[in-house]
């Protein structure tokens, strides 16, 4: 496929990703003629609760799940609320004691925020956040190391959005529930990209954004295993079976159904074609770049995804000069994007501070193509080495 503009090459695809045309072809009749009011008895409503219902399928089938597991939510971050505090205010209605949490230093501020608050208001008597080494994994070993029981969520992302390191999540599900606990992951950035099938995972409870595959921001979905217990985010009506009050976003419901069934279709092309354009980029920049290094492991990572820091430069500084070129790329994580300091997964990782600050994160996607790399390719060594020299630590 041809980049979507002329002037922008975008390689910050795991910060938002453009809406597919299909996509938004499946949304227009949505935002027209077809407004009916799901819960409504009359035969316009019905026909807008038959798509919905189909959407949710089409959700259901890119992760392997059955339809009545996914909850449609508003965002990965809504997901992951709902999933840890959801966990937590059940368990402690019900049990009338304190959870514990479990997640990765690496956490998207989503669930590293949300953990730590739920600490800090005691409604968590304990969090214990794993570290990682310097490529960016946890040690299998520090999770057997921990207390997990039925009072234990562990939320370990799928696949981390700064380096794109994919966890072992089936290994870390079954290690927890071995021993009685619940299994969270933000699967943000890893639906879509890697083939993901529930049936096959222990996994309890799943975060997706829409924004990450190709459909419109301010859609998500979150899946719960059947049987598992949790509070409900959003208190109101009967909508979601009871699991989140509020009329449903019908347009976006079914942009994001449509994504996913594009995205089933097109994981293929992510693990193949995207990555090699992914690895020929890495390959060139690592080796005509003075002082590069790559951040995270260099086998299993997202396929889409690679993120190389460059020895004394200002990582804002590299992304200027990309801008002024029309290519746009990330310093790490949009979530995170403002700070002067280097983000929570560099230092986690113990990437040192010369390169930890110059981190820069190269996201494809399917409507890239090769005359992108190219352009990256050409500007970037010439971009390194003025930095260099007009930095003073170098």
């Amino acid at each position: 496929m041809s980049n979507a503009s002329n002037t922008i090459i975008y390689l910050d695809n795991n910060a938002t990703t453009r809406i597919a045309p299909e996509v938004l072809e499946a949304m227009m009749p949505f935002l027209g003629d077809s407004y009916g009011n799901p819960s409504s008895i009359h035969r316009f409503g019905g026909m807008i609760r038959r798509h919905i219902n189909r959407a949710r399928e089409q959700v259901a089938a890119l992760i392997g799940a059955e339809p009545e597991e996914i909850v449609f939510t508003s965002s990965g971050t809504e997901s992951n609320n709902m999933a840890l505090k959801g966990f937590v205010q059940s368990h402690n209605h019900i049990h009338k004691k304190s959870a514990q949490i479990i997640t990765a230093a690496v956490e998207h501020p989503s669930v590293r925020n949300t953990a730590r608050l739920l600490k800090d208001e005691g409604a968590a008597a304990e969090l214990v956040e794993l570290p990682v080494d310097e490529g960016g994994m946890i040690a299998l070993s520090d999770i057997d190391a921990k207390r997990i029981d039925p009072d234990t969520i562990v939320s370990i992302m799928w696949a981390n959005n700064e380096t794109g390191v994919i966890f072992p999540i089936d290994k870390i599900a079954e290690k927890v529930k071995s021993h009685g606990g619940i299994f969270h992951t933000d699967a943000v950035q890893a639906v879509g990209k890697i083939p993901i099938n529930v049936k096959k995972s222990p996994v309890d409870m799943l975060a997706i954004s829409g924004h990450k595959l190709h459909a419109p921001k301010g859609i998500g979905a979150a899946y719960f295993r059947a049987g598992t217990s949790f509070s409900p985010l959003l208190h109101g009506g009967h909508q979601e079976n009871g699991l989140r009050g509020g009329t449903e976003n019908v347009p976006y419901i079914v942009g994001l159904g449509k994504a996913c069934e594009l995205a089933a279709a097109r994981i293929e092309e992510e693990n193949t074609r995207v990555k090699a354009m992914r690895d020929r980029l890495e390959r060139n920049l690592l080796e005509k770049c003075k002082g590069a290094k790559l951040n995270g492991l260099a086998a299993e990572r997202l396929p889409n995804t690679t993120n190389i820091s460059f020895e004394n430069i200002e990582g804002e500084a590299i992304l200027l000069y990309l801008d002024e070129h029309g290519i746009a790329a990330s310093s790490g994580s949009a979530c995170t994007t403002g700070s002067l300091e280097p983000s929570h997964v560099m230092i986690a990782m113990g990437i040192p501070y010369s390169y930890a600050h110059s981190s820069t994160r190269f996201s494809l996607s399917v409507y890239n193509a090769e005359e992108d790399i190219d352009k990256v390719i050409a500007v970037m060594p010439g971009i390194v080495e003025k930095l260099r020299q007009l930095s003073p630590f170098a």
